[in-house]
């Protein structure tokens, strides 16, 4: 395959994956992409030089992959994981971005012996059944894809999680380049300053919305300074800073049946975030939200926690509208959505679908804000839906 960056992480997988490969092709270079899970289209996952593969594509090398396999045991995720090893393999391309499916040390896509770079995100609970109990024992499975010799960016981290990464780094010896330390990315005019070991740039903010995304930013960036064999200007990071496509990330839903029922004036808004973390980047977004009152539309699988999520936007949200996510086995009942949103203080109603939910916030209160939160299940339904 093409030189492989390999990110893993609990928050800010996608969007920094989503930044390479911005600033990547934006300089000319051709990238592969390989991201999870989809939201409407199963092609979302793979992308090569630059476009989703096709259907045709992906049918066959999915049935070669099955010849190979010959019947024994194989997971979606693995037997995808070597559609796309292979599919990158056969197309010419400058760049391989893999983005880890759950943890690291384990994942499926750990089995590049020599990536080119390695980016950690922020680490935080969540998968407990599959990573551990505690952000140190999640961290622990993160740093699984640290390899000798191989750079690896480290974005923000609790206490706990960076002395795992540093701990594992040294053991397998892995120099790190760590945020605060080695590189910074805040919110300045014209929007974004980047310091690192090398640039100090003055850039556009980052096309997605939140202060975290500078976090995100920040990463790639980093990542992209040390880069071996890519010359990366600029101009390049500029273009892909304005460029940067990731839906259901503090996404504004700007037309569709949905926003065609809202009364003028009232927003509706998307965002995937399913954890503790993702609630709280929603909470700190939310509280500068003071034009116009707030209302969540809710849905989140049953392997997460709904309270913690839910927490820190309760004190923003005039209330929560909850739903199951159609198609999902694992997902809540909007009656069981209810009681956790009232445990944490939210007044909160079970609606039938989304749509509904969507009309008794808009109905509740004029002009006003809606966001449907807690899935990026649900993110991917309300989409397919408002088209």
């Amino acid at each position: 395959m093409p030189p492989v960056i390999h990110v893993a992480g609990t928050n800010g997988k996608g969007s920094t994956v989503a930044t390479l490969r911005a600033c990547l092709e934006a300089a000319g270079y051709r990238v592969h992409v390989y991201t999870s899970p989809h939201l409407v289209h199963f092609n979302e996952r793979i992308r090569l030089a630059g476009r989703l593969i096709e259907d045709a594509a992906l049918m066959a090398l999915l049935e070669e992959c099955e010849r190979i396999n010959g019947g024994a045991p194989i997971t979606l995720f693995e037997i995808l994981t070597a559609t796309a090893f292979l599919a990158f393999a056969r197309t010419p391309a400058d760049a391989t971005l893999l983005e880890v499916g759950l943890g690291g040390r384990l994942d499926a896509t750990n089995v590049i012996a020599r990536p080119l770079a390695t980016v950690i995100t922020p680490i935080s609970i969540d998968h407990q059944r599959f990573l551990g109990e505690t952000v140190a024992a999640i961290a622990f499975e993160k740093a699984g894809i640290l390899k000798r010799d191989v750079r690896s960016v480290v974005g923000p981290q609790v206490p706990d999680a960076a002395g795992v990464i540093a701990a594992r780094a040294r053991e397998v010896g892995a120099p790190l380049s760590v945020h605060e330390r080695d590189w910074l990315a805040v919110p300045a005019p014209p929007g974004m300053r980047y310091e690192g070991l090398r640039w100090r740039l003055d850039l556009p903010a980052p096309a997605l919305l939140g202060r975290h995304q500078f976090d995100n930013a920040g990463a790639a960036i980093a990542c992209l300074e040390g880069l071996p064999g890519f010359e990366i200007d600029v101009a390049a990071l500029s273009q892909g800073l304005r460029t940067i496509e990731w839906p259901a990330r503090l996404q504004r839903l700007v037309r569709g049946p949905l926003v065609a029922s809202l009364p003028p004036g009232t927003e509706l808004w998307l965002d995937g975030g399913h954890n503790q973390a993702g609630g709280e980047v929603l909470g700190a977004m939310a509280a500068g939200w003071r034009d116009r009152p707030l209302h969540l539309v809710f849905g989140m699988l049953n392997t997460h926690d709904p309270r913690g999520f839910l927490r820190p936007l309760a004190p923003c949200a005039r209330g929560v509208g909850t739903v199951a996510i159609p198609g999902e086995a694992n997902s809540l009942s909007a009656e069981d959505s209810v009681s956790a949103a009232r445990d944490v203080g939210l007044d909160a109603v079970p609606h039938a679908d989304v749509a509904a939910a969507v009309a008794a916030a808009a109905k509740a209160s004029v002009p006003s804000r809606i966001l449907i939160c807690g899935s990026l299940y649900l993110a991917g339904h309300v989409l397919a839906e408002n088209g």
